[in-house]
Parts: structure tokens; C-alpha cells; sequence
């Protein structure tokens, strides 16, 4: 499992991971599974730490007045998932974040992660994460805010091909921002093209 972690940061840096830092890493992080539906972080506590999910699938989401689940983050393997402002502020998180499948994952506390900024690889596999997490972030709220449903289900399956097939019709629909219905129609509309 540390393998998949050392492999995934791999990607960020030319320099290769020492045997030290790979101890330092196994010292931060925690392996921890959860079974499907089971919790990882729920509305009302404080996220005390990030996943790195190396097996399964999760989803992070708010429950409005009436019950409806808004998914506002997916993640499978070799993503991170946590509540990032919680993880940083110290406040209570509004999401709740479970998993979709059974996971496992390896877990690090902000001050084991803070600790691990010494070592260059972490650093720029931490700031690049970083920027692509904003940029990422600001493509879904100008999609969601300007373009139709069509271009961002067309714009989620060509960027998230894995994500269709893994998840079901309705948590893609309440990722996108609409209902199943319209996700059926949206789909039918496009298959017609």
C-alpha cells in the first residue's frame, strides 16, 4: 500500500524518494480501511486528517433541508479526500465524506503532514496538488454557473471516463448539479448526436 503512495509521488518530483523519507512517510501515514456507507468524516465534526485512497471509491457531500445529497467531490484511486478547510481552519466541516465502495486508504494528520514539508518531493507534490485543486475548482463553478447540462455531463465524461463507470447515474447527476431525470435526457440527447 506505501508502495502505491511512493509511486503517486514519484510523479511530482525528478530526485527519487530516499529509503529515510519513505520511513518518514510510514511514520505519517496510517493505513485505514472503511466498509461501503461507512463514514470517513461526518457534518458537524472537524476533518483531523487527509485520505490517500489506494483501493475504492469515495464521495463527499452536503444534505440539504429536505434530505438531498449534493456531491461536491468524488474520489478513487491514487486521489486524496478530506474536508481541506476543516484539515487547515481547525473548524467543523459541513460535508459529510463516505465510502462508496470498500477503501483503503493511507490517513496523515496536518501536523505529521506539516512535519513531512521538510522533504522537497512532499512540498512540491503538496503545491502542485494545490494548483490543480484551484484550477480544477474553478472550471466546475464557471461550468455550473454558465454552460448547459449538456456540455457538463459531455465535459465530466471526457475528463472522468472512470468516474462513470464506477459511480451510479444519480451521484453523477448530483455531481453535475442536476437530477437523474435530466442526466437520462441529457444522455439521450447526446446519444441522438
Amino acid at each position: 500500500m506505501y508502495d502505491a503512495l511512493f509511486d503517486y509521488m514519484q510523479k511530482f518530483s525528478s530526485v527519487s524518494t530516499t529509503d529515510d523519507e519513505k520511513e518518514q512517510y510510514r511514520q505519517a501515514f496510517t493505513p485505514f480501511k472503511l466498509r461501503r456507507r461507512q463514514y470517513f468524516l461526518q457534518e458537524g465534526n472537524q476533518c483531523r486528517y487527509f485520505a490517500f485512497i489506494f483501493k475504492g471509491a469515495m464521495r463527499q457531500y452536503t444534505v440539504d433541508d429536505k434530505g438531498n445529497e449534493h456531491i461536491v467531490r468524488l474520489g478513487i484511486e491514487n486521489w486524496w479526500m478530506g474536508d481541506r478547510e476543516s484539515w487547515v481552519m481547525n473548524t467543523l466541516s459541513i460535508y459529510n465524506i463516505d465510502a462508496w465502495e470498500n477503501t483503503e486508504m493511507l490517513i496523515i494528520s496536518r501536523p505529521n503532514a506539516l512535519a513531512l514539508m521538510k522533504i522537497p518531493a512532499f512540498c512540491e507534490m503538496m503545491r502542485q496538488l494545490d494548483e490543480n485543486n484551484n484550477i480544477a475548482s474553478q472550471r466546475r463553478i464557471t461550468s455550473a454557473i454558465s454552460a448547459p447540462a449538456e456540455k457538463r455531463y459531455a465535459d465530466f465524461a471526457a475528463c472522468y471516463p472512470t468516474l462513470l463507470e464506477r459511480f451510479p447515474q444519480h451521484v453523477i447527476a448530483s455531481y453535475l448539479g442536476f437530477t437523474k431525470d435530466t442526466l437520462s435526457r441529457v444522455k439521450s440527447k447526446l446519444l441522438k448526436k
